[in-house]
């Protein structure tokens, strides 16, 4: 995907008015942000990206075993390939396209897999992050009462967020699906305000 572009001089002011939370189980939000325009254009085109809470309660368990199984089936169904070669589009945010998309398209259609199996919708959002190796990246994030897992196109299995060793950047609101926030966490996150407020940003 292209970086999600953001004012990073207002993610400084907002860490240096609210400090930085040591890591915990669900991520907490700093301040709400613009979302990002194709996912505001995905939001016009499927009713269910955005729309009303839906699903059922589940116990943690049984929501796992849920996430598991449409994370594995998905990854093996789809094929990775760029926007460009599916939408014609250099970032265009769509369910895969003849079994083919990027890692945003992965996070879509898990999610309306997942909401068609009945998990909560307002339990369920789409993340930025950086990965590992500093590359934007899309993931699909999702609540259980003992914290937050993501499920990655790179990976079969469900991990927390924490053990991702991935940096969040902003992510879909979980209570408001048409918002989005910043998160700011994980191992680059200090490093983002640093290089910003070195850069002469103002707060």
């Amino acid at each position: 995907m292209h970086p999600f572009r953001f004012a990073i001089f207002a993610l400084a002011s907002a860490l240096a008015s609210h400090g930085t939370a040591a890591a915990a189980s669900m991520l907490q939000p700093i301040r709400t942000i613009g979302a990002p325009r194709p996912f505001v254009s995905a939001c016009h085109h499927y009713a269910w990206l955005c729309g009303k809470a839906s699903g059922h309660a589940m116990g943690d368990a049984e929501a796992f075993a849920l996430l598991g199984r449409v994370n594995t089936q998905v990854n093996a169904n789809v094929r990775q390939a760029d926007d460009q070669s599916t939408t014609g589009k250099s970032d265009d945010w769509s369910l895969p396209v003849d079994g083919k998309g990027d890692c945003e398209d992965f996070a879509l259609m898990k999610k309306k897999e997942l909401m068609a199996a009945g998990f909560r919708s307002d339990r369920l959002a789409l993340a930025v992050v950086l990965d590992r190796g500093g590359n934007n990246h899309v993931v699909l994030m999702a609540r259980l009462s003992e914290g937050d897992y993501v499920l990655d196109n790179l990976s079969g299995g469900i991990k927390s967020w924490e053990k991702t060793g991935y940096t969040f950047i902003a992510r879909q609101s979980f209570e408001h699906q048409r918002v989005w926030q910043v998160i700011l966490a994980g191992p680059r996150a200090s490093g983002i305000v640093a290089a910003d407020r070195r850069a002469g940003n103002p707060e």
